[in-house]
């Protein structure tokens, strides 16, 4: 039930940034010239780099954290594996560099724009309610992780991770 609930979370949440919100604003007509630029396929990697990045912590919160990506049906164990262990919102990363990926593959300013709201709101959403969150249900554990792990750039694991 635990998988369901993980696949049914992803399509709900990342998919609708990456997937409905972009197709919206790109089917609007909000898309740029130049589609024969080869710098536009560059997109593409970073789609492809953002797409694995969050199906491998999706995988690390359904494995490890026995829960899924939804604030109502969060981890039952912090996750500090995988991704976790260079930067503390790996998931928020990787939806920014899909965003970013597909803004450029699609020359869309409408996308980029959208990246950058959705940065702003995700660290809005990480400062007010994630991290307190997790320090009232992880304690030292959390603390600790904080202290080794950058918010959002990733730095090289400490031994302790």
């Amino acid at each position: 039930m635990l998988l369901l609930r993980s696949i049914f979370c992803t399509f709900l949440q990342p998919g609708t940034v990456t997937v409905l919100i972009p197709y919206w604003l790109i089917s609007s007509g909000a898309v740029g010239s130049g589609k024969d630029q080869p710098l536009r396929y560059a997109g593409l990697a970073l789609m492809a780099i953002g797409a694995a990045g969050l199906l491998w912590c999706i995988w690390d919160f359904f494995a490890s954290g026995r829960g899924t990506i939804s604030p109502i049906d969060p981890p039952k164990h912090l996750v500090v594996r995988g991704l976790y262990r260079y930067v503390r919102n790996p998931m928020y990363v990787a939806v920014v560099t899909m965003l970013l990926g597909e803004a450029v593959f699609f020359m869309s300013k409408s996308v980029l724009i959208e990246a950058a709201i959705f940065f702003v709101l995700a660290n809005l959403f990480v400062m007010l309610y994630e991290e307190p969150t997790l320090r009232r249900k992880f304690g030292d554990s959390y603390a600790n992780y904080t202290q080794t792990v950058g918010r959002w750039i990733p730095k090289p694991p400490s031994p302790s991770n």
